[in-house]
């Protein structure tokens, strides 16, 4: 009876063990630097306690190694900006998302790596520019996904409003702004702020919340957050 108790212990151990999931938080920056990189880390780190997901968060390229990358189901770009890796990195990069691994951009994820289209391809689009910090409506367009299901159909929300180019198509697009409720948008009247797709073997979702240290107090876009990790 006790060697059936063992085998059955062992078993459910390593069922657990397969189970648990690690991410790499990623905030290295080779341009502008934002001041909330230290609260994201720190809200992201927490939210990923509270679900029991492992991490490691750094600033150091060396870890898009193989054998570093093979560690983690999914990588978070919180906040980064300009060219943070080299070649090799970017190849290996590259293998995890096709190995059937996920991407998390959040905020400035997109005023990353402009001269690497297939990065360009996994975000989604790229950072053009934006008018100062102020609140505005966000509509919702997909409230089933795990991103967005908490969410009424319109959601107001203070941030700093990315406008985009090289948006790619076919994205399934979560949410978009409504430009008559703020000042300074140039997308018109359709505008995504938020996104999700299948790409190259792997899981991107992209949002483009997350400049303010306010904006990571917000309860809404903290379940916005895990939301989209746990999808990729």
């Amino acid at each position: 009876l006790y060697s059936l108790i063992f085998i059955i212990v062992g078993i459910m151990t390593y069922a657990n063990a397969q189970t648990v999931k690690s991410v790499l938080i990623f905030s290295k920056t080779n341009g502008f630097r934002h001041a909330s990189i230290p609260k994201g880390v720190a809200t992201v780190s927490n939210l990923l306690d509270k679900h029991r997901i492992k991490y490691l968060h750094t600033e150091d390229s060396v870890h898009f190694h193989v054998d570093s990358l093979k560690k983690y189901d999914a990588v978070i770009f919180l906040n980064t900006t300009g060219d943070i890796l080299d070649k090799t990195q970017k190849e290996n990069f590259q293998k995890f998302i096709q190995s059937g691994k996920g991407y998390v951009g959040i905020h400035a994820a997109s005023d990353t790596e402009y001269n690497w289209p297939w990065y360009g391809a996994l975000v989604g689009g790229y950072f053009v520019s934006h008018p100062e910090v102020q609140e505005a409506r966000i509509d919702v367009l997909n409230r089933t996904h795990p991103s967005t299901s908490h969410l009424q159909q319109t959601w107001i929300h203070r941030d700093e409003w990315y406008d985009f180019r090289d948006v790619k198509d076919g994205l399934n697009i979560l949410m978009t702004l409504d430009e008559t409720s703020y000042k300074g948008g140039k997308m018109g009247k359709f505008h995504p702020i938020a996104w999700f797709q299948e790409f190259d073997g792997g899981r991107a979702f992209y949002t483009g919340l997350g400049h303010t240290d306010e904006s990571y107090d917000s309860e809404p876009f903290q379940k916005h957050i895990i939301g989209g990790i746990k999808y990729v």
